[in-house]
């Protein structure tokens, strides 16, 4: 009867830490959701922010003119120009 009773008690707590871990379980995969949604939306402020320091480094190779060496005025130059092809290609897409 003692054995019998030691059982229940060790079921019971096997039961107890099994739902523990369950509820654990749920807290982690939510703080994963969290998280990778918080890399995903610092990610695309990365990106945002790379695009307009790109931005800024051809506005300032424009104001800057003769003060800008070589390699900054040919890359502000590669900038434009890249960007006047995006340009024409959605103007030719508008166009068809």
């Amino acid at each position: 009867m003692q054995s019998l009773a030691n059982l229940e008690q060790n079921i019971q707590q096997l039961l107890t830490q099994y739902m523990e871990l369950q509820e654990q379980l749920r807290l982690l995969k939510e703080e994963n959701i969290r998280q990778r949604e918080e890399i995903l939306k610092s990610h695309a402020e990365l990106q945002q922010l790379k695009k307009e320091y790109n931005r800024l480094q051809t506005a300032h190779a424009l104001v800057a003119g003769d003060a800008l060496n070589d390699e900054e005025r040919q890359k502000a130059k590669q900038r434009l120009n890249s960007i006047i092809s995006q340009i024409d290609k959605a103007l030719d897409v508008l166009k068809q």
